[in-house]
């Protein structure tokens, strides 16, 4: 998000005049219904209703989430989300954007009084105005490309510079962490300056914070969790220097305090994607504290969902399915019905473990019948990774738990086909699902299909670098080993050897 650090917070939208010619004479209900019937055509299912097309008409709704995205653009083909009046969804994604779409194309900033030198390369202010500058990450104009709907484009556009650099190293990860460390909130600077000066946090601040989520989570969409989680610590820690300096109104310590405990969620699941668990599990009890301090329900079911993905991997099972239950209490009254069907997957994922069949079957119907009500408007931004390739790639994590490989094999191909399809942007999701697959099938032995699976996740770790996704691949190279004579596993073998092994 671009934004002015002087934007006021409770700025009135935009109006959406594109979407609403595209509407034309029809009313609100009856372009509702034509957006169901549309959504119906390709599978998907959406709650659109009148009032859900007011708000996006009214600019409520600066980007829709990407059911909606795919239902928009199978109505109107050939256009963007550009072109039907949308925000780029890079700007919008995080908890509450608030930026002005008019406001200039310059870093978002936090800016505590205290001795400053302005330089040439300072572009939030042209007077000698004392003050610090802690700029979160680079940020370039994107309103006028007409890739800007696209956050990945604008990532990639962001990031040229430093895709040069990292050229000259042979190493596209390199692209992810050095994009990562400009966003650098530093430990000290904002909470001392404001409590020398006796000035309190506000929304700008809260702002910055927000900031650092958007970029960490987009990152981690494109490139995984290895390399990212140690220069993801620093705007963490100073997210909770700032929640001790003390804010100047309840709804900047209302934002700041959920910003922080998403934050925390976000670095602490770069912990658990690059095998940090114990790393991982302070970072998700900071967020649950953070929750319950805040009163905030929906932080609270967000960091229990990721603490029972947790104690799943780290070989905790009862402890998954207590906190996917225990999430599932705080989101209850939230609305969203996809929270409750990823915390059911939580769940199942857990029972699992325990090696109770029935428990696990129980939980995956409830998690797809809670998925089968769509879409909605409550549904957490958050939430943008987990759709119908997610919702086949942990069932069929589920059935490999139980050892039922044939069916895990199955729902491990369908969700990389449909994670291909859909969401090509998550490479790193397709490299896990493609795992899953080549695991599944060496398991259920189908060696010749596992290392064909095996050779497109390869293909992928240039680009994705997650211990995860690397230990699946070792796991199904031990399966394999046996069978190194059976077409094309002795050249997936070799390929897996001569991978660089981490330091």
């Amino acid at each position: 998000m671009a934004s002015s650090p002087m934007a006021s917070s409770t700025q009135s939208p935009r109006p959406n005049l594109a979407f609403r010619q595209l509407r034309g004479p029809r009313s609100p209900g009856e372009f509702a219904a034509a957006v169901r019937r549309a959504a119906r055509e390709i599978g998907e299912r959406v709650s659109c209703d009148a009032r859900y097309v007011g708000r996006v008409e009214a600019g409520e709704i600066r980007c829709p989430n990407y059911a909606y995205e795919r239902v928009f653009l199978h109505m109107f083909p050939g256009r963007t989300l550009a072109d039907l009046g949308f925000a780029p969804r890079a700007q919008v994604r995080g908890r509450g954007a608030r930026a002005d779409a008019k406001a200039p194309p310059v870093p978002a900033v936090i800016r505590p009084h205290g001795p400053h030198r302005p330089s040439t390369t300072d572009r939030s202010s042209t007077t000698n105005k004392p003050h610090t500058t802690i700029q979160l990450y680079e940020s370039h104009p994107s309103g006028s490309d007409p890739r800007a709907c696209d956050p990945y484009a604008i990532q990639t556009h962001e990031e040229s510079d430093v895709q040069r650099r990292a050229f000259m190293t042979g190493s596209t990860a390199a692209v992810a962490t050095a994009s990562l460390a400009p966003i650098g909130l530093t430990l000290g600077g904002p909470a001392e300056a404001a409590a020398r000066h006796g000035r309190r946090i506000g929304e700008a601040e809260a702002d910055a914070v927000e900031e650092a989520v958007r970029k960490i989570r987009l990152l981690d969409d494109r490139h995984g969790a290895d390399g990212l989680y140690r220069h993801a610590a620093a705007p963490l820690r100073t997210a909770y220097t700032l929640l001790d300096a003390g804010t100047t109104r309840q709804s900047a310590s209302d934002r700041l305090h959920a910003c922080a405990g998403e934050l925390a969620i976000s670095v602490g699941w770069l912990a658990h994607d690059s095998g940090r668990f114990d790393d991982a599990r302070s970072h998700y009890a900071e967020a649950l504290a953070t929750a319950r301090v805040a009163g905030d329900p929906g932080l609270e079911a967000h960091a229990f969902c990721n603490t029972a993905f947790l104690a799943r991997d780290a070989g905790r099972p009862r402890e998954a399915v207590r906190a996917a239950q225990a999430g599932t209490h705080a989101a209850r009254h939230g609305g969203s019905h996809r929270l409750l069907s990823l915390l059911a997957l939580r769940e199942a994922g857990g029972w699992a473990g325990l090696g109770d069949r029935v428990g696990c079957e129980q939980s995956l119907a409830r998690a797809h019948a809670l998925f089968q009500r769509g879409a909605s408007d409550a549904d957490p931004e958050w939430m943008s990774f987990y759709g119908p390739a997610e919702l086949e790639g942990l069932e069929a994590q589920c059935w490999s738990a139980l050892g039922d490989w044939e069916r895990a094999a199955r729902h491990a191909r369908r969700a990389a086909a449909t994670a291909s399809a859909q969401t090509p942007q998550f490479t790193r999701n397709i490299a896990l699902y493609t795992a899953e697959l080549a695991d599944d099938l060496a398991r259920a032995g189908r060696p010749d299909e596992a290392a064909t699976a095996g050779l497109r996740v390869l293909a992928l770790l240039d680009e994705v670098q997650s211990s995860r996704i690397q230990s699946m691949l070792a796991a199904t190279t031990r399966v394999l080993l046996p069978h190194r004579r059976a077409s094309g596993v002795g050249g997936f073998l070799e390929r897996h050897a001569a991978l660089p092994r981490a330091v």
